[in-house]
């Protein structure tokens, strides 16, 4: 069994649901990312999802796109961002995945780069512009590596089409909670929960919701129906004011967040 479908039967087991902070790679800098991985598995985090800065993010709300750009304004590179992972990875404590662009993925090699993320402790990949009907060439490729290759349903997916999805996924589903963006928000959709509560029926991998979660509330609310939570711009916003305050002060708060979506979470039933 790879690192992610051990992780959330372990999760079950424990009756314990996962939080999933997302970071982008390199803002304010990779030696920060590094630090901000260590400090959110440290405070209970159960997976990490780490942004690869693509010029043209698909679905991701102001906060991320400014992450990116300010990741890509000083010129990382995809070498760089692999070489911190691989540094932080192994010892971790926690699966790692990226979301990265098909596009990066092509232009690097799709075998070359489930190989190389594979070699450096990543668990998994989420590929937000992939669609279902040329997913599996890709799946085989990260199936080979023990990586899980993570698809998304929406809101707006049909549900012949998210049937197929989950199909084609491994390690877990990926539910956007709204159709839109990234990005904080003070309400969620009325029937994101029955929609969960759906796709629960349809599927045994497990399900983990993203997109607008940021509030304990949130966290009460949506944790009953699904596996783990995903907390994106919330992260990235606390993170990105390290490039003008004490780095300390910064991990700290970022870390204490963390620590209060976890008090927020329900145990499974």
């Amino acid at each position: 069994m790879t690192a992610i479908p051990q992780l959330f039967e372990k999760l079950r087991a424990e009756k314990r649901k996962a939080l999933m902070p997302f970071v982008t790679a390199g803002d304010p800098d990779l030696a920060f990312t590094a630090q901000v991985l260590r400090e959110v598995v440290g405070r209970g985090a159960a997976l990490c999802e780490v942004g690869v800065p693509y010029s043209d993010p698909i679905a991701d709300g102001p906060v991320i796109q400014a992450s990116y750009t300010r990741a890509l304004g000083k010129k990382i590179k995809l070498a760089e961002i692999l070489e911190t992972l691989g540094g932080v990875c192994p010892g971790l404590g926690a699966p790692v995945v990226t979301m990265v662009s098909y596009a990066i993925i092509y232009r690097h090699g799709p075998e070359r780069y489930c190989e190389e993320v594979a070699a450096r402790g990543v668990a998994g990949l989420i590929v937000p512009d992939l669609p279902v009907d040329e997913s599996p060439a890709l799946a085989k490729l990260a199936g080979e590596q023990g990586l899980s290759l993570i698809q998304l349903v929406t809101p707006t997916t049909p549900r012949d089409r998210a049937l197929r999805i989950c199909e084609t996924s491994s390690g877990f589903v990926y539910y956007v909670s709204v159709a839109g963006i990234t990005g904080e928000r003070t309400e969620l959709p009325s029937d994101l929960v029955d929609n969960v509560g759906w796709l629960r029926t349809k599927t045994d991998l497990p399900i983990c919701i993203g997109f607008g979660v940021n509030k304990p509330e949130h966290v009460r609310l949506l944790a009953p129906v699904a596996d783990g939570l995903i907390v994106g711009s919330a992260i990235v916003k606390r993170v990105a004011q390290a490039a003008d305050r004490p780095r300390d002060e910064v991990l700290r708060e970022v870390g204490d967040y963390v620590a209060e979506l976890l008090a927020a979470m329900p145990a499974a039933g």
